[in-house]
């Protein structure tokens, strides 16, 4: 079954295609045709996938080469796809919820004028996230890459009448350009360093790099997963990106887009284990944005922002567990979070979708009685999240503390503590002012039709049952398929005085807490929160503006730009470029003004002139003689 592995980007690209091509014709069946190959998509990835746990873990690696594409001189880059534990994770979650949220599109975009258009793009950023976690080689990876940066583009400025999406779209492709770019010279030098940019050549020559050169290659690399997945400094895309669609914000900031960094450094660990630096840089600006985006998510009062700082917030935890060598359990999150955080992004849009687009939570309030199906979704991936104990989010979190702080990173486990403390209170707040206590506007609230509500409750099965799938670091399903490509699980000794379970009783208390201090400011009524923001007004503000980076950005770089653009423009282009086109072209003129004055038709005029010109010969022979 393995040979079929190219159906799985194939068949969302087919559809892409067939929508494209054909829109208006396919325009009744474009969500259906479009969810039914997403569908038959993550099919052929479960078959593929028991075809690959039907044989011994060390042969797990299929390489299946589709054609040749660049091939100079000793550069090779065929289309090949590549068939390991790490790729068919990646594929069953980009597949499986992708599906999901193709299905809740069908209702949600129902009407749009351009919905068979928002249905291709959704099908060719699946393909393109497909084509990058199935590539062999980095140059294949690059085209995934750029392709779902495209395609994010598209789908976030969507509906570009409105300027805040077409600013979005833009701003996100243009901030995520920065580190794509820095991404294609680290490629450029794998490949310049090792001779090729097939992953088991590189990765195999990983072990003879120089540390300086492993370094090199691996932060750069870096550079693209901290663009890719929203990281300190280049995250302020994300926030933004909530004016595309809500399905959209599901899709890629749950499953696919943002989690490809996590993929990238995972995929590449060996680099990275070669740098004596590079895997804790991995960790440090992991852990730094998931406590900055945690607490920005505080300030947020529009409640997909909210869910925006919190997936910023959540890979910062991903980069963490990668930091720390963790590579398994960072999958495992990335597994887990795809389930929880794409059932609140729909339990978002299905409180838009019943509130005429009312997203900001000071104005709703009392909507589980309206929307008892959304509101109990939005709670499960809410605790999910959180890491309320046997949900998916706990075990997925609980791990990666345990390994930081078994790695001997008791700086880091408390810092991720800290982070774990600050989601509980973010999601707790956003689900009580969304759902419980009194509405606080004239809304009328419905519960949303069967083809959005289906898809919430199976992936709020996903969020309680998800742990299944790894509910040990050691021998969890998860951890153990992908043994052969990060390396088999171990149990280590933790390097401080708490066992396993003693650092599981601490995680769950401080998420326990989270949740008890956010519900007796908002939840208790014996505190005014409203009074409470009034009265701590300027730390509001400065978590609201995600502590002003984006407002230094505009001012140290925006402004200057356009600043610079408009003088080139207005001075450099009109007066000095124009002008000296413009001179030159006068000076001709002038000169052609002259010469037309000199032409008078008269023979007696030219006889003169002839005249003068011989006198003037003869008295310049005469003074040379």
């Amino acid at each position: 079954m393995t040979d079929l592995i190219w159906l799985v980007p194939a068949l969302p690209l087919a559809g892409a295609v067939a929508l494209l091509l054909a829109g208006k014709p396919l325009r009744r069946i474009a969500g259906g045709l479009a969810s039914l190959l997403v569908g038959a998509s993550f099919v052929v990835s479960v078959l593929v996938l028991i075809d690959l746990l039907g044989v011994g873990a060390e042969e797990r690696t299929v390489a299946v080469k589709i054609f040749d594409w660049i091939s100079v001189g000793s550069f090779e880059a065929p289309v090949e796809l590549r068939v390991d534990p790490l790729s068919m994770v990646m594929a069953l979650t980009v597949t499986g919820v992708g599906f999901l949220i193709h299905v809740y599109s069908i209702d949600y975009m129902h009407g749009d004028p351009r919905y068979s258009r928002y249905f291709a793009y959704l099908n060719l950023f699946v393909a393109a996230m497909l084509t990058l976690v199935l590539a062999n080689n980095l140059v294949l990876l690059y085209v995934g890459w750029e392709g779902v940066g495209l395609c994010s583009y598209l789908l976030i400025a969507f509906w570009f009448e409105r300027r805040a999406a077409a600013d979005a779209g833009k701003k996100a492709f243009i901030v995520t350009r920065i580190g794509d770019t820095a991404m294609l010279i680290g490629i450029f030098l794998a490949f310049s360093t090792t001779g090729s940019v097939r992953f088991d050549e590189v990765f195999g020559a990983a072990g003879g790099l120089a540390s300086g050169t492993a370094t090199a290659i691996a932060l750069l690399l870096f550079a693209g997963a901290v663009g890719k997945s929203a990281q300190l400094p280049l995250h302020v895309w994300l926030p933004d990106a909530m004016e595309g669609p809500t399905p959209v914000s599901a899709l890629i900031h749950a499953a696919t887009m943002v989690t490809a960094g996590v993929y990238l450094v995972v995929r590449a660990h060996a680099i990275f284990e070669a740098s004596e630096v590079a895997l804790g840089v991995v960790a440090v600006v992991g852990i730094v944005t998931a406590v900055y985006a945690g607490l920005s998510a505080i300030g947020q009062d529009d409640l997909k922002r909210v869910l925006a700082y919190s997936t910023i917030s959540q890979l910062g935890y991903m980069f963490l567990a990668a930091g720390v060598g963790a590579y398994a359990v960072a999958i495992f999150h990335l597994v887990a979070h795809a389930f929880f955080k794409a059932l609140l992004f729909l339990s978002a849009g299905s409180v838009m979708h019943a509130t005429d687009g009312v997203i900001d939570v000071t104005r709703l309030g009392g909507l589980r009685r309206r929307m008892p199906v959304t509101a109990a979704s939005f709670a499960v991936g809410g605790l999910a999240l959180a890491g309320i104990p046997l949900l998916v989010g706990f075990f997925s979190k609980d791990q990666i503390l345990a390994a930081a702080y078994e790695a001997g990173r008791t700086g880091l486990w408390i810092t991720g503590l800290v982070a774990a403390f600050i989601t509980a209170i973010y999601i707790t707040r956003a689900y009580l002012l969304t759902f419980e206590g009194e509405p606080r506007s004239e809304l009328h609230p419905h519960e949303s039709p069967a083809l959005m509500s289906v898809p919430m409750a199976v992936l709020g099965v996903g969020a309680v049952l998800g742990g299944l799938l790894g509910a040990s670091a050691q021998t969890g399903r998860v951890q153990r398929f992908l043994g052969p490509v990060v390396g088999e699980p171990e149990a280590h000794a933790a390097a401080g005085a708490l066992s396993e379970v003693g650092l599981s009783v601490i995680a769950s208390a401080v998420a326990v807490g989270g949740i008890a201090l956010a519900w007796a400011l908002y939840g208790s009524g014996r505190v005014d929160w409203q009074a409470l923001r009034a009265r701590f007004g300027g730390a509001r503000r400065a978590l609201s503006r995600g502590f002003y980076v984006d407002d230094a950005y505009g001012a140290l770089l925006v402004t200057p730009g356009k600043a610079a653009a408009s003088f080139s423009a207005s001075v450099l282009d009109t007066r000095v470029v124009d002008g000296a086109v413009n001179g030159i072209g006068r000076a001709f003129v002038r000169l052609a003004g002259v010469g037309r004055r000199l032409q008078t038709g008269l023979v007696r005029t030219y006889a003169l002139a002839f005249l003068l010109g011989a006198a003037a010969l003869v008295l310049v022979l005469v003074v040379r003689t």
